[in-house]
């Protein structure tokens, strides 16, 4: 009997460790079209805002590889060929090209654009993934 748990345990130890090492931070697009995405974030050095990740319709993008570091991120997204938005109650600093802004203030006085993100509460979750999708009420899960 220990020899057969040993067995399944051994096969199955790898599947554990894989899906341990794939930790991140997921944007998958519901939509027809390509989305652009940013997201937002607290760091050592401050508060973060990254984008643009383009993800095609019916895919999905990486924003974040490894273990995600926050409990709470940010994320604001724009339908390209419809001009639809994700938005939420957070400003923070998007640019029209792709950037890395450190800091949410001042963000016109500075060059940037000031965007509305929603708040993600990750739980402190390793990942955590969020289904953009045309209908309202966009779907989050973690990992």
């Amino acid at each position: 009997m220990s020899a057969t748990l040993l067995f399944v345990l051994a096969a199955f130890s790898p599947v554990l460790i894989a899906s341990e090492a794939h930790a991140e931070f997921r944007v998958c697009n519901g939509t027809q079209n390509l989305v652009g995405v940013a997201i937002g974030y607290r760091a050592k050095e401050g508060w973060i805002t990254e984008g643009w990740w383009q993800v095609p319709a019916t895919t999905c993008a990486t924003l974040i590889e490894g273990e995600l570091q926050s409990r709470y991120y940010y994320l604001y997204a724009e339908d390209a060929a419809r001009g639809g938005r994700w938005t939420g109650d957070v400003n923070m600093c998007v640019a029209e090209n792709e950037f890395k802004v450190t800091g949410v203030q001042d963000c016109f006085a500075r060059g940037f654009q000031r965007m509305g993100f929603k708040e993600y509460d990750t739980g402190r979750q390793g990942s955590w993934m969020v289904q953009l999708s045309d209908t309202p009420g966009t779907q989050e899960s973690h990992n």
